[in-house]
């Protein structure tokens, strides 16, 4: 976790007046004279940065980019149309193949005992509906065996069947500790927590599998949530957030309702109260289609066999625009190839800027790629990732490669300190064995390392979320990291030093699992 991580060095960039020399915007320092890390700054840190206007057509115009979607076909587009409008070589790799799927909209409304829209999204590949569709609800019954439930089953046809456990409150619990008297904030807890393990008694009793059995029983379909409580839990939210994945379904629609509206549906099922819903959800199945990498290359004049490599993942999912998850990496990394390309055209070794595909399945467009590049792995003389939010990196985690933090250090000394103030050089820093896609290339035992940026609200508002849209960007520390990328491809690209790579492993600490390249949902 990068808090617990944060005793590690500080690294601050040593500062110089620089006679004559007027540094643009609020740049105070430039550790050296070399003019592409001035060239990258007057590009990168001002009003001549492209990365706003690249996040807005990524976000807004494209949206979210969902493995297998055309959403997802029209990014790789964008960015092989944006590479080769600056000039730099791209290329577009297939890795696999997925299942196909189109959104359509979702209308979800009560229709009675009251009439209500709600807030309602359809889950990732689920199903629609070819008509709206008007049913009762019925909740997931309390069995006492699997038995039990099959007998139960015939019950749930041509209705829908609350399958999450209803939140008794949707305050996030940082407001009730600061607003709720104790005595309230115990019961609170106590009783949600007892409950909480009921719930997941009662689907565990149903059998494996108990929700996709629904399919075959005939329901109208699957009303979902999930949310929970605080910065703390693994699974957190906050007001109006939810975290929305894939559908368990294959046949009836699956729809993911806020923490509010979940629980009113569910009291007033509960309660009798005769709840009826209005469904109208629609969504195309695509059949297999073909799933992509985009690499741009900048080919290396001195040493093109050795490999500098910027990352991040181009997919999301698609509760809503995948802005923190992860368009800022992407638009991060694309800016930096821009500045590169504009301050360094002619790089000692080849850079690469890889945008992966299916990171969001575990990790397979960039473990593809090792798979297919074993020269690339081979000779990577740094690989360097991007995969968590917005704010700016402050981050560098040494992943046991305790010699490379030699490397990093030299960079960073020649980074104005307005960029590498606040980042934190964590040595020997517990490597990642998931997470994120520089671990395709480190457990190939490559020097592969993530640029992490501040992660508390991240986990909290936006990762995987229905509020992970262009508004929670961070434009100016968008600008910094992509400027940051930028000046570390360049510096890593120019140094006589080839990075190490050799690993020094504790007891405890974790070892990489093996590969699995994966092709269909």
């Amino acid at each position: 976790d990068m808090n617990s991580a944060r005793h590690g060095r500080r690294l601050l960039a040593a500062t110089f007046a620089l006679a004559g020399f007027t540094a643009p915007l609020t740049a105070q320092s430039f550790p050296t004279d070399d003019l592409v890390i001035r060239q990258i700054w007057a590009e990168g840190m001002t009003e001549r940065s492209r990365a706003a206007g690249l996040a807005q057509v990524l976000l807004d115009s494209i949206g979210p980019r969902l493995t297998g979607s055309p959403g997802h076909l029209a990014a790789v587009e964008w960015l092989e149309r944006t590479y080769r409008a600056w000039d730099i070589p791209v290329r577009r790799e297939q890795y696999g193949t997925w299942t196909g799927w189109r959104r359509g909209h979702t209308h979800l409304d009560l229709v009675a005992p009251r009439v209500r829209t709600l807030e309602a999204t359809m889950m990732a590949w689920s199903p629609g509906t070819t008509r709206p569709v008007e049913a009762e609800v019925v909740e997931f019954p309390d069995v006492a065996s699997e038995a039990e439930y099959a007998a139960w089953l015939p019950a749930a046809r041509g209705r829908f069947v609350l399958v999450s456990f209803p939140e008794p409150t949707c305050r996030p619990d940082e407001n009730w500790d600061r607003l709720a008297r104790p005595g309230s904030v115990d019961r609170l807890r106590a009783t949600r927590e007892a409950d909480r393990r009921a719930w997941a008694a009662r689907i565990a009793r149903a059998g494996a599998g108990a929700v996709r059995r629904l399919d075959d029983a005939g329901a109208a379909g699957v009303l979902t949530t999930r949310w929970s409580d605080g910065p703390q839990a693994r699974w957190t939210a906050g007001w109006g957030v939810t975290k929305i994945f894939d559908a368990p379904t294959r046949r009836i629609p699956a729809l993911s309702l806020s923490c509010e509206d979940y629980g009113l549906v569910a009291r007033l099922t509960r309660n009798a109260q005769g709840p009826r819903l209005r469904l109208d959800a629609r969504a195309e199945a695509l059949g297999t289609v073909p799933v992509f990498n985009v690499v741009a290359e900048m080919r290396g004049t001195e040493r093109p066999g050795e490999y500098v490599l910027l990352g991040a993942h181009l997919d999301s999912w698609d509760a809503a625009s995948g802005a923190t998850d992860n368009g800022t990496g992407t638009v991060m990394m694309l800016e930096a190839a821009r500045l590169l390309r504009l301050a360094y055209p002619n790089p000692r070794r080849t850079i690469l800027v890889g945008h992966w595909g299916g990171e969001e399945q575990g990790l397979i467009g960039s473990r593809a790629f090792a798979e297919d590049h074993p020269e690339v792995v081979a000779n990577l003389q740094v690989a360097l990732n991007q995969d968590n939010g917005t704010w700016r990196i402050d981050y560098l985690r040494m992943m046991g490669l305790t010699d490379a933090g030699a490397s990093f250090a030299r960079w960073l000394s020649r980074i104005p300190s307005e960029i590498t103030g606040a980042i934190t050089l964590d040595l020997p820093g517990v490597p990642e064995t998931g997470g994120s896609d520089h671990v395709a290339f480190l457990c190939s035992g490559a020097p592969s390392f993530r640029l992490q940026s501040h992660y508390p609200d991240y986990r909290q508002y936006t990762w995987h979320t229905n509020r992970d849209t262009f508004d929670k960007v961070v434009l100016d520390d968008l600008r910094n990291n992509a400027t940051l990328a930028a000046m570390l491809a360049y510096l890593a690209s120019e140094d006589p030093e080839r990075v190490s790579r050799e690993r020094r492993t504790l007891p405890g600490w974790p070892a990489c699992a093996p590969a699995r390249r994966v092709s269909n949902r």
